[in-house]
């Protein structure tokens, strides 16, 4: 599927209603990420040289000055902290969580405070055994190439707009020669119905938990048994890309323990929703992370020392994990608000997506370019000191815009009437950059 494609079926309006069809990171990052809006945030490409290059420069430095200045934001992008910021928050943090007086890690030694996150991680999970990746890019990698090997099927079912086929470089493929086989391509999870009537065999199936790109949508609890039953029934694993599991079990009405038991493997993010300076985990049975961590090791991933990276995740997930259930709740407040006042507004056309947010994220939709909201919500965080909006992307027709809101501990005081007003403000600077 080429880029466009993906794009046209990453929009509203394509495959099944954004409304009612069912991951940004995300993100909202004033860093570059990987990915067509990996992170959301303002690019670096092009700042070697010449006069567009320190263009681009100036324009990235604005960015971040803006919004480091906003005193109100609905959440703290990923990005947005200086080097002292991280570890001002890591010292602040750290005692709390694991003793300082111990050694540091060594290659990631199981008696260390990567071992402690490692036995924690899967404590959390219910699983045998947890390992530390500095990615999850290779976690994924690693997971689907052990799965291969033991299945005897090069073959992976999933989703053309999951994370393997957007945002990785088709590593899947170019490093383990697996293949990709799609149940369906609309906007939403595949279908037990689907599953069942793929018509090849397959070793693994996947299943992104939430679908970022499609707007962090997730099936019905019985949705995503049935789906995993009929993989089963096709004598295939099942493979969870659960980067962000954490906030997702709050939709499903369960525990991480009884999610993480519907599959074989399961990869989670650190960074993502807890906060981690970076890192992921693989969990499942020992024998298959024993198996994980060889792989590691011949993918790079065994790095001398990650304790920073270690104590980060520990803190994240003490401090940050028990709020997730507490910022999905206020999405949908923040959600109902956007959606009411760009009703009021006589917004030509709009779309908050999911109208009701499946995770702490959602998209929201506009008839405008990218570069005029994106200098339009600079204007305002300039102006008013407020930032509603980050980093606005053309995935679909041009001139039709897309953000990935995250509500986080900033928003959590915002009322319905704050975000009328942000809104407003935000419009405000719209207009006369459409004139």
């Amino acid at each position: 599927m080429g880029a466009s494609e993906r794009g046209e079926r990453n929009g509203p309006g394509a495959g099944s209603s954004p409304g009612t069809a069912n991951d940004p990171g995300a993100a909202n990052d004033p860093g570059a990420g990987s990915g067509p809006h990996e992170q959301n945030g303002p690019s670096d490409e092009g700042t070697g040289s010449g006069d567009e290059g320190a263009e681009r420069t100036d324009e990235r430095a604005r960015l971040l000055a803006a919004w480091r200045g906003a005193g109100r934001t609905l959440s703290v992008p990923l990005g947005g902290y200086t080097l002292r910021d991280r570890l001002n928050a890591l010292a602040a943090g750290a005692p709390d969580v694991y003793d300082l007086d111990d050694w540091a890690d060594i290659y990631g030694n199981e008696q260390s405070v990567v071992g402690a996150l490692e036995r924690r991680t899967a404590e959390l999970l219910g699983t045998e055994a947890a390992a530390f990746f500095p990615t999850g890019t290779m976690a994924q990698q690693v997971a689907l190439r052990c799965w291969a090997g033991r299945t005897g099927d090069a073959t992976v079912a999933g989703h053309p707009l999951s994370h393997l086929e957007v945002h990785e470089g088709d590593a899947y493929a170019v490093l383990s020669g697996l293949r990709m086989v799609h149940p369906t391509s609309e906007p939403r999870m595949p279908t037990a119905e689907e599953i069942h009537d793929l018509p090849e065999p397959f070793g693994t199936l996947t299943l992104e938990l939430p679908l970022r790109d499609a707007g962090f949508v997730l099936p019905r609890w019985e949705e995503l048994t049935a789906t995993v039953t009929a993989a089963r029934e096709r004598d295939a694993v099942v493979h969870f890309d659960g980067a962000r599991l954490w906030e997702s079990v709050t939709h499903f009405g369960r525990t991480l323990e009884e999610t993480a038991a519907l599959a074989d493997s399961v990869y989670v993010s650190y960074y993502k929703a807890l906060g981690a300076v970076s890192g992921a985990a693989l969990a499942g049975s020992e024998d298959f992370v024993a198996e994980t961590r060889a792989w590691r090791h011949r993918y790079g991933g065994q790095l001398f020392q990650q304790w920073p990276t270690a104590l980060s995740a520990l803190i994240g997930l003490d401090q940050v994990l028990p709020r997730l259930p507490e910022y999905v709740a206020h999405a949908a407040v923040v959600a109902g608000a956007l959606r009411e006042a760009l009703a009021e507004a006589g917004t030509p056309w709009f779309q908050v997506h999911p109208e009701v947010p499946h995770t702490h994220q959602f998209q929201v939709w506009l008839p405008y370019p990218a570069e005029v909201l994106d200098e339009a919500g600079v204007r305002q965080a300039e102006k008013t000191r407020t930032a509603l909006f980050r980093r606005w992307t053309e995935p679909g027709p041009p001139g039709l815009a897309m953000t990935e809101v995250t509500v986080t501990e900033p928003a959590l005081d915002w009322t319905p009437a704050d975000v009328r007003s942000a809104l407003s403000d935000f419009l405000g600077e719209v207009k006369p950059l459409t004139r």
